[in-house]
């Protein structure tokens, strides 16, 4: 994983709701929790802040694709990105996030590519 950051060329931006959500899912696995605050402490990632500001939009999108269901997570990263104009994003949850349309981004642009067996 970290490969995929070092082939950035920009600063990759983290939320903590996806931080707390991806070590929540690492937690089964040996030292993954560990790696992961590494990844943090060795690489660019910055963490995005999210205020008050930010909430009526994040609950406007968990609404919109309650269907789904949208999780805080999610709803902090599409909400970063249409703050701060990002259309790719890095995510292991593909599936939602080609359905999201991020307000003046459209769609996202998903890494890692999507590896098809074959």
């Amino acid at each position: 994983m970290l490969h995929v950051f070092g082939e950035l060329k920009v600063r990759p931006i983290a939320v903590w709701p996806a931080i707390t959500e991806a070590s929540h899912i690492l937690r089964r696995v040996v030292g993954g929790q560990s790696a992961l605050l590494e990844i943090l402490v060795r690489t660019t990632v910055r963490i995005a802040q999210l205020d008050r500001d930010d909430v009526p939009r994040i609950r406007e999108l968990m609404a919109k694709y309650r269907d789904l269901p949208m999780d805080l997570a999610d709803a902090a990263i599409v909400r970063v990105a249409e703050r701060e104009r990002i259309n790719r994003v890095f995510t292991l949850d593909q599936k939602d996030f080609r359905i999201y349309r991020p307000a003046r981004i459209g769609h996202f642009v998903l890494l890692p590519p999507m590896i098809h067996p074959a």
